[in-house]
């Protein structure tokens, strides 16, 4: 079969909104990959079971599902079939993916309608542009192309996907278009290893892109201060507060019963994310009167009460558990008004800077709470940060301005002791 297709155009290509990723509320099948005709496409079905077979979390069907849906949609336009697809198809999927814009996402209600008729979205003057550095965090905003990182996770889910169906023999497929780098196929990866040194993690894919290493950042005191005080109610203060002083990621703290916040051991527990155990983690003392507050407030307005019952809850009626996309839009809001970008993963971060920066504090201590397998996870932490590189550099000009602005003549010679001399030389000296 040809590899090559000179006549493709991708310049002008654009992704379709074709098929979907069907969220199915069945623990069962979490997700469907539908076809444009609502029909469940065969082999995204048997790899996403598979890898719940695998005890994988929930949410990874839906992370994988996505790059699928993306790559079907490649297909469909193209009218190749899934196990007809060669390197050339691959090739132009990733280059595509590293050169073209991201598809603007047409919202729910406009869907159907004609373009000229759909309002164009708010912009403020003062926002900074797609992919550049917000002033305030100095973190990148979200560009208009696909991050390295989204495009290295797509071409490891297609790799493995053509390769468990290679191994299942289906369809006509013969060979994997999402191929190895050439030249570690032939020999054993790591086979001129160095015991003495630890294993470097390689790029294994032909089209994975090198992603940078990402450095975590912390919210400094006084913008979290900042950011405490734009909160709009004592549930959001309590979340907040609970996720600075337990370093639990953002969807484990939702998963609290009310049961869950013992006040008098001054510990609330969550499900971890990966292994969906059951942990308890120590909280301070102001974390627990916010949500102290939230509750009383709560339960006036007819919120359910009970030990089994979900810890947080939306603020309007019809009463929901909050999910994780409510709450992150509700810290995106409290951001806003600082103009800044900070994640509800940098609450995370932010509280793990807090437990290293006490040398009081293990740091196998600091790895039970975070949850994390390895001690070694923590390293990242011990790299510079960008304010504390920017901080230390402007600390080393005020100093060097500072002896310009004021040279210190050198110090006079000190004068010969005579006793050290009479002892070397005699005392003929004097």
């Amino acid at each position: 079969m040809p590899d090559e297709h000179p006549g493709r155009d991708l310049k002008s290509f654009v992704l379709p909104e074709i098929g979907q990723l069907l969220e199915t509320k069945d623990p069962w099948e979490p997700f469907q990959l539908l076809d444009p005709f609502g029909k469940p496409v065969q082999p995204a079905a048997v790899y996403l079971k598979d890898m719940m077979a695998a005890d994988s979390s929930p949410l990874t069907p839906r992370s994988y599902g996505m790059d699928l849906l993306r790559w079907w949609r490649f297909l469909w336009f193209f009218g190749i079939e899934w196990d007809r697809a060669v390197r050339g198809d691959a090739r132009d999927f990733m280059l595509w993916m590293k050169l073209a814009d991201k598809p603007a996402r047409v919202h729910w209600r406009h869907r159907g309608k004609d373009p000229t008729q759909i309002p164009q979205p708010r912009t403020q003057a003062d926002r900074p542009a797609p992919g550049t550095a917000n002033p305030v965090t100095g973190k990148p905003t979200v560009g208009k192309k696909y991050a390295p990182s989204t495009r290295a996770h797509c071409e490891t889910v297609l790799r493995t996907f053509y390769d468990f169906h290679l191994e299942r023999n289906t369809g006509s497929l013969l060979v994997n278009p999402f191929p190895l780098v050439r030249n570690r196929r032939s020999s054993r990866t790591n086979e001129h290893h160095n015991p003495e040194k630890e294993f470097q993690r390689q790029r294994t894919g032909l089209y994975r892109p090198k992603v940078p290493k990402r450095i975590p950042r912390r919210i400094p005191d006084e913008k979290y201060t900042e950011v405490f005080a734009g909160l709009r109610s004592h549930r959001d203060r309590a979340l907040l507060a609970f996720w600075v002083a337990t370093g639990a990621r953002a969807e484990e703290l939702l998963t609290s019963r009310q049961a869950d916040a013992i006040v008098g051991q001054q510990t609330i527990g969550v499900i971890r994310k990966g292994t969906r155990e059951y942990q308890e983690l120590p909280s301070a003392p102001d974390a627990f009167v916010w949500l102290r507050l939230y509750q009383e407030e709560a339960w006036k307005k007819g919120v359910p009460r009970g030990r089994t019952q979900p810890l947080w809850w939306t603020l309007r009626r019809p009463w929901r558990p909050l999910e994780y996309d409510a709450a992150r839009m509700m810290f995106k809001r409290a951001n806003e008004v600082l103009g800044a970008n900070w994640t509800l993963h940098d609450l995370r971060h932010t509280a793990t800077f807090l437990l290293l920066d006490d040398p009081s504090m293990p740091a196998v201590y600091v790895q039970h709470i975070l949850g994390h397998k390895y001690l070694s996870t923590l390293d990242i932490y011990n790299r510079p940060t960008r304010d504390d590189v920017i901080t230390a550099g402007l600390a080393h000009h005020a100093r060097q301005q500072h002896r310009r602005e004021s040279p210190s003549s050198a110090p006079p010679a000190p004068a010969y002791n005579p006793e050290s001399l009479n002892v070397l030389f005699g005392s003929r000296l004097t």
